[in-house]
């Protein structure tokens, strides 16, 4: 027994890695024998300590883990010359990054064979389909020419991915116009979508659209023009930069010396090829007019006219130099189509699509004669993509509008009262009258209005209706230290820029259309020591960019922004600050819509507040109705609106000279409000109403109740005997709850 278990013991023993290379190879004859490693014995080599001889042992159950010579493995030519054959029978491949497109077999710089392909994927998820071929039967694709058969037109997915539904709908329409798709034999259209739709991202994916692709598989055009005001320049470029990123190096003109100018336009001009190097030209106006010659010599595919509202005159001289331009394909943009009257929509649509409108000489379009010619102009062929800004509260924060009206100060309306009588514009105008001195006398009362401040020269120098004033103001008076008490719409500001600093967080946007109205913000700015900027039309291009990116910077520590309407009416981007009051009425009321469109826009996170301050019973109120009237007429012929409440009167110009000291506000007066009893509402406007509906429809206020702006509650407790309407609605349902 004993014998057995040391036997399977001895067995165990010779498995064991260090007995095993000590055996024989199993399968060899002689088990019994012991194997011997085999030896292998290197040559002898020479050194100083004498010859040596060293034995290997090999063992045959393991490979060597590397060579046991030096001399490097020889390659085999047969195969190194099959592998540089299988590289260069790869085909061609573009060395960019992440590139999609077909990589193809056929050679570099031959011409495709088959059927003709669209630029890009009609197909792809989001893809924006401007062009489908009409589809075609088996026979037709066997009998037509597959190298003749149009194809898809789809905007770039660089930029149908950014673009929202609106802005879809607004490039489609865009691109059928000018292709002579929607009217046929007419190229042209008006962009007249409202501040904030995007309408320069949408005329950008046109013209990269037109400079890349069309039903014949080859660009629409080969150069575009824009034009706009010179503010507008640089932003023209940055924004092609930006919405394209670097896919064209577009032109930007808007100063240098004659020559240089004309070098850069006729390099341009002269451009010639499939891909031309800079296809874009953005210019401005003044320089466009005075260096048309160079750009009349040769032909332009697309033109575009920003604040196309600037050609509302066909006589002017910029009208004629931009009709001049070798084009058919003409787009303006405007968001106020009509400012005054029909005659400046029919301007802008002849110079768009000339010819589409044939009106007899002595078919006078005039504001207040218009009623006529309104379903003529309706029924017309559309040329014309017009949107609200009411879409933007899919995207935007709440925005609050608030008209609030505050009464003259004593000092106010007795100065009011004395130029009303010594002046006499009124008996001017009865006598059929109307001379230089009525209209300044236009502009006196409107800065009475804001401050007497601003006309206390005129009382010095005893003129201009102000003989024997001076003895009106208070003892020891001093234009050169600001009173806001002095004035009833400067004691509301004062207030509500006290509560919003000392409650929020907020920042505030002024605008006024004097810069002598700037200089007593400024003032005003000093005495509570808030920081400001000011930007009026002084200030360059260049320096005015700085100080909109410092001061919506969240880190900024500026707390108010001074604003000319004049200067401010051209794309700037004030989203730093959520507040904006409107301290003066503008005649034109696309000055001030573009004006108070500064900070409800795109990037803005918070709840807007708009402040437009109306001095009770005076011509400001005058002024605020002839802008309702304008939008009413703009809403009409425009919008097709055909329930929008005009009941004001145009009335004469001597309406302008009057007082009415007993009225909270001669615009609800006149409104002849039905919601309204004894100046108390009893009724919510009606559902569905917003900042776009008329004054009628939006919510009256003879005191603080139903106020939603907590800041303008607080100054009204402040300010009780200065503030004595408010009409005020909102843009849009909450959602998010007021910040």
């Amino acid at each position: 027994m004993v014998l057995e278990v040391l036997s399977q013991c001895n067995k165990r023993k010779s498995l064991a890695p260090s007995q095993l290379a000590k055996r024989k190879p199993e399968g060899r004859p002689g088990d019994e024998e012991d194997w011997q490693p085999r030896t292998v014995t290197p040559k002898k080599q020479k050194s100083n300590s004498g010859t040596q001889s060293k034995e290997y042992f090999l063992s045959p159950f393991r490979k060597p883990l590397t060579q046991l010579t030096n001399r490097p493995p020889s390659l085999d030519s047969r195969q190194h010359e099959a592998f540089i054959r299988s590289i260069l029978s790869k085909p061609f491949k573009i060395p960019i990054p992440n590139y999609q497109g077909p990589l193809g077999s056929r050679a570099l710089g031959l011409k495709r064979a088959g059927v003709r392909r669209a630029l890009h994927d009609p197909l792809e998820e989001g893809a924006l389909v401007l062009y489908e071929p009409p589809p075609l039967s088996a026979h037709d694709q066997l009998k037509l020419d597959k190298e003749k058969l149009p194809v898809h037109v789809v905007v770039d997915p660089i930029l149908s991915k950014v673009l929202r539904p609106h802005q879809r709908e607004g490039v489609k329409f865009l691109w059928e116009c000018v292709t002579s798709r929607r009217i046929p034999g007419s190229h042209g259209c008006i962009m007249a979508d409202e501040m904030g739709l995007g309408k320069t991202l949408q005329c950008i994916t046109l013209m990269w659209t037109l400079l890349r692709q069309s039903p014949e598989c080859k660009p629409e055009i080969d150069k575009a023009v824009v034009v706009s005001p010179s503010s507008l320049v640089k932003n023209w470029y940055n924004e092609v930069g930006k919405w394209l990123a670097g896919r064209i190096q577009p032109l930007a003109i808007d100063g240098g010396s004659k020559d240089e100018i004309d070098q850069k336009l006729e390099g341009f001009m002269n451009q010639r090829g499939a891909r031309v190097p800079s296809p874009i030209l953005i210019i401005s106006y003044e320089t466009f007019r005075l260096h048309v010659g160079i750009l009349q010599k040769g032909s332009v595919g697309l033109v575009i006219c920003d604040e196309g509202h600037r050609l509302k005159n066909s006589e002017n001289q910029t009208y004629q130099a931009l009709d001049s331009l070798n084009t058919s394909r003409r787009v303006l943009i405007s968001g106020t189509p009509i400012q005054n009257d029909l005659l400046e929509y029919f301007s802008l649509v002849h110079f768009v699509n000339s010819g589409i409108l044939e009106i007899s000489s002595d078919s006078r379009l005039l504001a207040g004669h218009f009623y006529q010619p309104l379903a003529f102009l309706s029924s017309l062929p559309r040329c014309l993509i017009r949107r609200t800004s009411d879409i933007l509260s899919k995207y935007l924060p709440v925005k609050i509008e608030q008209v609030v009206c505050c009464r003259l100060t004593s000092l106010q309306t007795e100065l009011y009262k004395k130029f009303l009588r010594q002046a006499k514009p009124a008996e001017e105008l009865r006598e059929g009258k109307m001379s230089v001195s009525s209209l300044s006398s236009i502009t006196l009362l409107k800065k009475l209005c804001n401050h007497p401040a601003l006309i206390y020269d005129k009382c010095v120098e005893e003129e201009g209706g102000f003989e024997g004033a001076l003895e009106i103001f208070p003892p020891g008076y001093s234009s050169k230290a600001l009173e806001p008490q002095l004035s009833g719409k400067m004691l509301v500001l004062d207030y509500i820029l006290a509560v919003t600093r000392s409650r929020s967080s907020d920042k505030v946007v002024l605008v006024s259309n004097y810069t002598q109205t700037l200089d007593l913000f400024e003032k005003l700015c000093r005495a509570r020591r808030y920081l400001y900027v000011r930007l009026d039309g002084t200030m360059s291009i260049k320096k005015r960019a700085k100080i909109v990116e410092r001061f919506n910077n969240p880190l900024s520590p500026d707390f108010v922004f001074m604003l000319s309407s004049k200067a401010g009416g051209c794309g700037l981007n004030l989203i730093g600050a959520n507040r904006l009051v409107m301290f003066d009425p503008d005649w034109n009321p696309a000055n001030d819509e573009q004006a108070m469109a500064r900070v409800w826009r795109d990037g803005q996170k918070k709840t807007c507040y708009i402040y437009r301050l109306l001095s009770a019973g005076t011509i400001e109120e005058k002024i605020f109705q002839r802008q309702s009237h304008k939008k009413a007429l703009s809403s009409c012929v425009v919008d097709e609106e055909q329930d929008v409440e005009r009941h004001f009167s145009l009335g004469e110009l001597k309406e302008l000279f009057t007082l009415d000291e007993a009225s909270l506000s001669d615009t609800h007066d006149r409104l002849r409000c039905c919601r309204c009893v004894n100046n108390h509402q009893v009724r919510p406007p009606p559902d569905g109403s917003d900042c776009t509906s008329d004054l009628a429809q939006w919510n009256h206020n003879t005191d603080k109740r139903g106020l939603k702006d907590e800041v303008l509650q607080a100054a009204w407790d402040a300010a009780s005997t200065a503030i004595t309407f408010v009409f005020h609605q909102q843009s849009h349902e909450e959602q998010r709850g007021l910040h």
